[in-house]
């Protein structure tokens, strides 16, 4: 009975441990395909909504983005 214990908490840390590596290799690859957004991507997507928008306004865009995390 003992040993049907051991073997299922063995199974249980190992599944975690695998699936941690897993979860972390996903994200590492999704942040290489789709990388955070940048004051150039900002600025791009600001003059496509058609504003001309400032280094301060960009700053303060940033900021907020950033606290938002």
């Amino acid at each position: 009975m003992w040993l049907y214990i051991l073997i299922g908490v063995i199974a249980l840390l190992a599944g975690i441990a695998i699936g941690f590596f897993i979860a972390r290799q996903y994200m590492m690859n999704y942040m290489k395909k789709n990388p955070p957004i940048n004051e150039k991507m900002l600025r791009v997507m600001m003059m496509q909504m058609g504003q001309n928008p400032s280094q301060k306004k960009i700053n303060q865009m940033m900021k907020a983005m950033n606290n938002q995390k």
